[in-house]
């Protein structure tokens, strides 16, 4: 697995036999990514997971067979569950996992073609076409943001003013208006929404684009929810006036506190 800690690579082995994951039934190895893994590791490896002799060697170099199949297709982790000997004296990877890595799908294109997308939420499905990350939840009030932290931190100021989320929308870095259009499209086809309540800190997010796509789509979606906006940060200010003078019915706030009391008072009135 990829260990940001370390900047590296970890591989964790536990013999079958051992239940419980607690020291010192566990070994693990800290794989060096521009080195790989070495002949010795790979041995000790196969030797605290309990192979002899020939076996010894046999299950050293799956490991690291392993390790070049978890570069080669951009994994996150490669969980195996067992490795084993068959009957006839074979090492053998009986079971697997793998995680991949979403940033490489550019590159692992014939791996994601495998997803089968009728498993995931179809939300979740439409959101990933336009580069947005959808989660849903079961509140009433809409959470469009931009950052995973910045979601989370509405959702738990919204939570305790007496609201509940109803999902979070992440918008990322690099917005274009079509963007926030579709993030729109997606929160009102949600029958739960009461109230949309947009934060954007405006980093690399340019906030008069934000702007221009809120106006559109609430022009174009004809919104028939409250919709509270507080935008901060690159071109705040030219933002601030194409929302002021759109002559739309949109609820500004002042910081992230004042939105969330905002939206949640949007609900209470209605």
């Amino acid at each position: 697995m990829l260990e940001s800690h370390l900047y590296n690579c970890l591989i964790i082995i536990k013999p079958l036999f051992q239940a419980r994951f607690s020291f010192p039934h566990y070994w693990q190895e800290v794989i060096d990514i521009f080195e790989g893994v070495r002949d010795d590791q790979a041995l000790r490896m196969a030797a605290n997971l309990g192979f002899k002799g020939p076996l010894e060697r046999q299950a050293a170099d799956q490991i690291m067979r392993l390790y070049d199949l978890f570069l080669k297709v951009d994994a996150t982790q490669v969980e195996v569950n067992p490795l084993g000997e068959t009957p006839e004296g074979q090492v053998v990877c009986f079971d697997a996992k793998i995680s991949f890595d979403d940033n490489a799908e550019f590159r692992q294109k014939a791996v994601f073609a495998l997803d089968d997308m009728s498993e995931s939420d179809p939300t979740e499905t439409e959101a990933a076409k336009w580069d947005l990350k959808y989660i849903g939840l079961d509140g009433n009030i809409a959470c469009f943001v931009n950052g995973a932290g910045l979601a989370m931190a509405t959702c738990d100021i919204i939570d305790l003013h007496g609201g509940k989320p109803a999902n979070f929308l992440d918008l990322g870095g690099g917005v274009k208006e079509k963007q926030v259009y579709e993030a729109f499209k997606l929160l009102t086809a949600d029958p739960k929404v009461e109230a949309i309540l947009v934060n954007i800190f405006g980093g690399i997010v340019n906030c008069a684009i934000i702007a221009n796509g809120i106006t559109k789509a609430c022009r174009e979606l004809e919104l028939k929810v409250p919709l509270v906006v507080r935008l901060e940060g690159t071109n705040v200010q030219e933002a601030k006036r194409i929302l002021s003078e759109s002559g739309l019915p949109i609820v500004a706030a002042n910081d992230l506190d004042d939105a969330a009391k905002k939206a949640v008072a949007a609900i209470t009135r209605k």
